[in-house]
């Protein structure tokens, strides 16, 4: 049973060594019991600075995640079926028409067959959920039976019945019954990031609100589709703009969260914005775990710029998933060193429990 809170904004947390460690513990214990971190203590944790007392977050995080989620790391692969000239202005974005990257390339809707392919290939390297993703605002704007659409379903019907891997997608913004739709064709979860806080959106993206993206999040929970909503980390938000977007995942019950890192792009407004410190990213991560204890958490974009050769403390941090293969304008390293990682770590690539799911007995 999830329970309320009762630690208050009035009680102090221990900012380093032993003490630090043994409340850390201490309340990783609780969480893992069913009580739930309050807004005020994740800000508390922000304060936590140092290599050594990072460390010891990400230790308890670790815990929470491994009573809560398990040793199965959930692994999924994309491919960007449409890209380029995209109308939204998302300034960490390359594929926006607005501003253009160098490095973005621009196509229509790929073929069926070269999308059922590239699902097949996924399936082999090891993924076990395949996300089909287009640039554009959403299908929300197109003709609910738009051709588009409809091969798209198609595609989806196709990898269902000829590729060991299960179609996810990525297009944007939905209605209700286009997301029905998704769910018939047999589409069982949708990936549509809120990106960042409510406060801070407006500085990241001004041709839609963030309101629009919880709406369509909220129309894919209400057709029965597991919602991969997460965010990026290291647009130049604060620590309470992270907090606030940890929460507001929270209340939206997503199953899956992506974490981003800003892998500033040339040519985009947020090109010029320094790498995020790998520390940084680290605690980010970790107290994620300790706001969202069963959800799936996913390393996203920028795991291998941002994090290089320390990725693999993100998955002793309260990560357990991962992004394998390439991204959408951007290359990963290849899926057989994302295996060995796991491996080195105890950890088994396959498809992660949604919140609710895991039993203990289950464990590997």
């Amino acid at each position: 049973m999830v329970q309320v809170s009762t630690h208050t904004a009035t009680q102090s947390i221990p900012v380093e060594g032993e003490p630090l460690k043994n409340w850390l513990q201490t309340r990783a214990n609780q969480i893992i019991a069913g009580d739930r971190l309050s807004k005020q203590e994740a800000l508390a944790l922000t304060a936590i600075e140092g290599q050594e007392n990072i460390f010891s977050l990400c230790e308890a995080a670790d815990r929470i995640r491994q009573a809560c989620c398990g040793n199965t790391v959930d692994l999924c692969s994309i491919i960007n079926i449409k890209s380029g000239s995209c109308s939204e202005n998302c300034s960490f974005c390359s594929q926006s028409a607005h501003h253009p990257g160098q490095d973005s390339p621009i196509y229509g809707l790929k073929s069926r067959e070269e999308i059922v392919s590239h699902a097949k290939a996924a399936a082999e390297a090891g993924a076990k959920r395949f996300c089909l993703v287009s640039q554009g605002r959403g299908l929300k704007y197109n003709s609910p039976k738009s051709q588009e659409f409809e091969e798209i379903l198609a595609t989806v019907q196709e990898i269902i019945e000829t590729a060991k891997i299960k179609p996810c997608c990525a297009l944007g913004e939905l209605t209700l019954a286009q997301a029905q739709a998704l769910k018939e064709a047999g589409v069982t979860r949708y990936n549509h990031n809120l990106e960042a806080a409510e406060n801070f959106y407006p500085n990241v993206v001004s041709t839609h609100s963030w309101q629009d993206r919880v709406e369509t999040v909220k129309n894919l929970k209400a057709a029965g589709i597991q919602a991969c909503t997460g965010g990026i980390i290291g647009m130049g938000e604060s620590w309470q703009d992270r907090i606030d977007l940890a929460f507001s995942l929270a209340e939206l019950e997503v199953e899956s969260v992506p974490i981003n890192l800003l892998n500033p792009r040339s040519g985009t407004p947020l090109g010029h914005l320094p790498k995020l410190d790998p520390l940084t990213a680290l605690k980010a991560i970790a107290i994620f775990r300790f706001i969202l204890p069963q959800q799936i958490l996913r390393y996203a974009g920028g795991r291998e710029a941002v994090m290089g050769e320390l990725q693999n403390l993100g998955l002793k941090s309260g990560i357990n998933a991962m992004l394998i293969g390439h991204y959408l304008t951007t290359l990963g390293q290849p899926p057989q060193q994302d295996q060995a990682m796991l491996a080195d770590l105890s950890l088994i690539g396959g498809e992660a429990p949604i919140p609710g799911e895991y039993q203990p007995q289950q464990a590997t």
